[in-house]
């Protein structure tokens, strides 16, 4: 296939289902999800910027997950919604290489800034006196703006080199939005190179933060477990709960469909993978946040008040 014909090419991506009525329950179930997913998200942000008690470190790097989680399910889920009520299903070929840029470059910013996070964490309670030398506004923004640069970068590297390949076995992607293993598994030339990038990259962008996270909290555990007044204990790792949570999620269910050989994919069980990482967490990152940190819980809760009054 010439570059010329695969400007040309439309993709036809899959439908979660053909079923007339499972698709309008799953279309009105992920519709709710991603109102419940922007809504959370915007008031997340809404609340760290007119509350100067959360102008701290750790409300900075909540704000950028929060913008980040918007950003890539913004990505697919229209295209998705869209695929369940209309018999539309094709995506351009350009279209097709703007959502897997995004969403690739999304995924991975993520992964490094849950890193940034434990980071943050692990000053914050492993070295409280120097905390504040540490952790500036410039060092924030600086240790932000890497999270995003790599993750674009990483998406540069895997859009060139998949949209490099020949789509020419078939154009059904199997897959509700185009990602980069289902688009390898289309292509008919040899693709050991993109598995190859798929598993050194992924070390760097995904395993490396995650061992971060891991090194961190066991500093973390080690040091709480020194403190010896239990409720500060308790309220100090109730600020990393949180985090933890999302971790759990995202990094179990990302690092599982990207950092691993092409023959070990199973596009029917992979989808259901990322619907976990993509759909899910965003939608529950609000909701875990609120509900086990107590200064948005407070600043909720005065919102509220000034509200009635």
């Amino acid at each position: 296939m010439s570059t010329n014909q695969s400007l040309l090419m439309d993709f036809l991506i899959l439908r979660l289902t053909n079923d007339p009525n499972i698709k309008v329950l799953l279309f009105i179930t992920f519709l709710f999800m991603y109102v419940l997913t922007l809504m959370g998200n915007v008031e997340i942000i809404f609340i760290i910027q007119v509350d100067k008690n959360l102008n701290t470190p750790m409300y900075f790097f909540l704000e950028n997950l929060a913008f980040l989680d918007i950003c890539y399910t913004s990505t697919t889920m229209p295209k998705m919604l869209e695929t369940l009520i209309v018999d539309h299903r094709a995506l351009s070929f350009l279209s097709c290489a703007f959502q897997l840029y995004f969403f690739v470059a999304f995924v991975g910013t993520e992964c490094v800034l849950l890193g940034v996070m434990s980071y943050d964490r692990f000053l914050a309670i492993c070295h409280p006196l120097r905390y504040s030398t540490f952790m500036t506004k410039k060092v924030c923004i600086v240790l932000a703006a890497i999270s995003w640069f790599s993750g674009f970068i990483n998406s540069v590297v895997h859009t060139t080199f998949t949209f490099r390949l020949r789509f020419c076995h078939s154009n059904r992607v199997s897959y509700y939005f185009c990602d980069v293993p289902p688009l390898l598994i289309l292509s008919c030339d040899d693709t050991s190179i993109n598995e190859i990038l798929l598993l050194t990259i992924g070390v760097f962008i995904g395993w490396t933060p995650f061992l971060c996270i891991i090194v961190s909290y066991i500093y973390i555990i080690v040091t709480l477990l020194k403190i010896k007044s239990s409720h500060g204990r308790q309220k100090s790792f109730s600020t990393c709960i949180s985090h933890l949570a999302v971790v759990v999620l995202y990094y179990g269910s990302a690092i599982f469909n990207y950092v691993r050989p092409v023959s070990t994919y199973s596009m029917k069980k992979d989808k259901l993978i990322s619907v976990l990482y993509s759909i899910v967490t965003p939608m529950l990152n609000p909701v875990i946040y609120t509900l086990k940190n107590q200064d948005v819980k407070k600043a909720i809760r005065t919102k509220m008040a000034s509200k009635q009054n």
